[in-house]
C-alpha cells in the first residue's frame, strides 16, 4: 500500500497494491497494522457504513462533535465520487481549508480523514456505492454540519449548479463561518 499526505495534516490518500491476472484482481483493502504504521496513528475502527447514491447527490458536510468525533477511512465500491475533507480543528494551521479527491471503483483510492474534520462527497457516476470505516460509534446528539456550498469554503463538487441533489436536512445547515462564529 502507498500513502500520500495531503495539504491537511493527518489526512492521507491511500492506494492499495493491486494484483491482476486473467482471473481478475486481488488487493488488500485494509490491514490495521499496515494502516497504523503508514499513518503513524493508533486507529482502531469500530463501525462500517455503506451508502448508495445517484448522480448529482451531495452528502455533507458532516461530522460528529466532541467525544463522539470520528476518524474515517472512505472508499468507493461502485461508481465515482469527489470526496471532500474540511479541516474543522480551530487550532490547526489549515483550519477552514479542504482537500477534494476523486475516488472510484476503478482507482481503488481511499481517503483517511482524521477526527476534527467535516466530510462529504458528490456522485459523478450514474450511481455510487460508498463505504467507510469509523473509529467511534455514531451518536445522533453529536451531529454537526456545514452547508455544502458555503461560500467561504469554495468547494468544487464537480456537479453543474442546479443539478445538485441535496437532502432537506443538509440544505439548512449553517455556513462554516456561522458554525465557528467567524
Amino acid at each position: 500500500m502507498q500513502i500520500h499526505p495531503t495539504k491537511l495534516k493527518g489526512c492521507y490518500i491511500l492506494e492499495p497494491r493491486k494484483f491482476e491476472d486473467e482471473r481478475g484482481y486481488f488487493f488488500e483493502s485494509f490491514n490495521e497494522k499496515t494502516f497504523n504504521n503508514l499513518t503513524q496513528t493508533n486507529t482502531h475502527f469500530v463501525q462500517d457504513n455503506q451508502s448508495f447514491s445517484t448522480k448529482g447527490v451531495i452528502r455533507g458536510l458532516h461530522a460528529q462533535a466532541g467525544v463522539h468525533a470520528q476518524a474515517k477511512l472512505v472508499r468507493v465500491l461502485h461508481g465515482e465520487v469527489i470526496d471532500v475533507a474540511v479541516d474543522a480543528r480551530p487550532d490547526s494551521p489549515t483550519f477552514g481549508q479542504h482537500v477534494a479527491v476523486k475516488l472510484s471503483a476503478e482507482n481503488n483510492k481511499q481517503l483517511f480523514i482524521p477526527r476534527g474534520f467535516l466530510h462529504g462527497f458528490s456522485v459523478l457516476s450514474e450511481t455510487a456505492v460508498f463505504f467507510y470505516k469509523c473509529d467511534n460509534f455514531y451518536n445522533k446528539e453529536s451531529e454537526q454540519g456545514v452547508l455544502y456550498n458555503a461560500p467561504e469554503l469554495n468547494i468544487d463538487w464537480g456537479i453543474e449548479p442546479g443539478n445538485e441533489v441535496v437532502s432537506e436536512k443538509d440544505i439548512i445547515l449553517p455556513t462554516f463561518n456561522e458554525l465557528f462564529n467567524r
